[in-house]
């Protein structure tokens, strides 16, 4: 499934492609889940471009506790022992989980960023896997910068929609502009078909273009932590914002909020 050269590909690059690691009727379990979600969305649902008053990208998170399907795909599939061999950790926490939809004809690109800033946990032990529920041409995935895991750089959170955060951790770097500089970077994209999924890690720098395919790019993005993780209250706005969470600076994760799936 998951061998030694892959999760030392994932150490590396901070970045893989992980293929036909998904089974189809897990597929199918979260697109019955993604249905139910956005029949019902959360307070967090946001819509970043309309066409005639019709959603065409749009995302929601933290809904696993309500979403039997999205539960029963993070705590009963093979998710967490891919996030483990691929972070070579021995403990696997959930952290949270994201969907993304990009409808026939959204044209926006998702920003260049990087979601280490957005969070409030601390750690090179960290995994996002983004599973595609629909076929992803090149043009239409996401793209990432080979090794920026490895800058040691926490950049300031980007915003998907109008304006940058208010309330910002002037600890942090704006991010470089890098559309305007691709060929001084190492990007990469990926195909990927049903059943395929990409990890990345949460520092490493990653955008996505629009949706230039003949259907919808519905993706699943489940988040984990491992070994080292820790919890930090970041001094500016933290997204998911975890409101009811009592954790303290650099205690573990541990909790009914971040699960423990494995522990050996």
């Amino acid at each position: 499934m998951i061998d030694r050269n892959i999760s030392n590909e994932f150490q590396e690059n901070g970045v893989v492609l992980l293929k036909q690691v998904i089974d189809l009727e897990w597929i199918d379990e979260l697109k019955k889940g993604i249905e139910c979600n956005f029949a019902n969305p959360s307070k967090y649902k946001c819509v970043y471009e309309e066409i005639n008053g019709k959603e065409i990208f749009y995302d929601d998170y933290c809904n696993w506790q309500r979403i039997k399907e999205y539960k029963n795909f993070i705590f009963n599939s093979n998710i967490a022992k891919i996030a483990g061999l691929l972070m070579q950790s021995k403990k696997v926490n959930l952290f949270h989980e994201h969907v993304l939809i990009k409808e026939i004809g959204s044209k926006k690109r998702t920003p260049w960023h990087q979601d280490q800033g957005y969070y409030c946990v601390q750690g090179k032990d960290n995994v996002s896997i983004w599973i595609p529920l629909d076929k992803i041409d090149i043009n239409s995935s996401m793209e990432f910068i080979l090794g920026s895991h490895k800058w040691n750089k926490t950049f300031l959170p980007t915003k998907f929609k109008g304006h940058d955060y208010v309330h910002k951790d002037e600890e942090f770097e704006k991010i470089p502009d890098i559309e305007s500089n691709r060929d001084s970077y190492q990007i990469i994209s990926y195909k990927c078909d049903v059943g395929d999924a990409i990890a990345f890690n949460y520092a490493t720098i990653h955008a996505a273009y629009g949706n230039n395919s003949k259907n919808r790019r519905r993706a699943f993005s489940v988040r984990f932590t491992g070994d080292d993780a820790r919890y930090i209250k970041r001094k500016g706005e933290m997204s998911p914002p975890f409101p009811n969470i009592s954790l303290k600076n650099d205690e573990v994760l541990d909790s009914e909020t971040f699960p423990i799936l494995i522990s050996s």
